[in-house]
């Protein structure tokens, strides 16, 4: 009597499990961006989100003397592409279509007012003051209002982005709106309203404490004496 002798499984080449490892790749991919795409696919998992943040740290406080009297609000369009010499934009290259929303105060430094600045008659109804000239701030980006329209990449751009995680991809596109947002602000009349709008309130608080004439004029203030 013969027992048949069974065959051993045929080991699979490894050409051939580097391809099953890259279909299963493509099709976890696939799945994602279907995910994405379709509305209310999402839903069905469900998502929990926790904040996991540690408290905020007061790294420092700064005292501030100045008048903040105007504050613009701006909006641009930034169109960023990146492009790699000799490599088509299919293969190798982004543009991306952001939208910054932010805002620019325009302020006078009163801590920069000296005593020489500031001159009252004998009677107490005249006062003239000499101020700086107003400044610009820093422009502040408003993350509810700034987002990317579209983005648009070469093959070995999002096959970076699959094994990658940027979370500065969008620092250039916000960098470059700061940038335009403040060239903006200094080409308009923000610093001329601050000025009219601190001579208002400075008019205003000195007539309500008897002073009849109010005189203020921009320019180099004399600077503080040491303390």
């Amino acid at each position: 009597m013969t027992t048949p002798i069974k065959r051993l499984p045929a080991r699979m080449p490894g050409w051939a499990k580097v391809l099953s490892a890259l279909a299963l790749v493509l099709a976890l991919l696939f799945a994602g961006f279907r995910l994405s795409v379709v509305p209310g696919l999402k839903d069905f998992f469900g998502t929990d989100t926790e904040d996991r943040s540690g408290p905020a740290l007061l790294r420092s406080i700064k005292d501030i003397s100045r008048y903040d009297a105007a504050s613009g609000n701006f909006q641009i369009v930034v169109d960023l592409e990146k492009d790699t010499r000799f490599v088509p934009d299919v293969i190798r290259g982004s543009r991306t279509l952001y939208v910054g929303a932010g805002t620019v105060d325009a302020y006078v430094d009163l801590g920069s007012v000296g005593e020489g600045d500031v001159t009252v008659d004998d009677d107490r109804t005249t006062a003239r003051l000499r101020l700086p000239h107003a400044r610009l701030g820093k422009p502040a980006l408003d993350p509810e209002r700034s987002y990317a329209v579209s983005k648009q990449r070469g093959l070995l751009d999002r096959l970076g982005d699959v094994f990658s995680d940027n979370p500065n991809s969008e620092q250039a596109v916000q960098r470059l709106a700061v940038r335009h947002i403040g060239e903006a602000a200094r080409e308009s009349e923000l610093t001329a309203r601050a000025e009219k709008n601190t001579t208002d309130m400075l008019e205003g608080l000195l007539g309500s404490l008897g002073f009849t004439e109010v005189h203020v004029t921009y320019g180099t203030a004399t600077a503080q004496p040491p303390s």
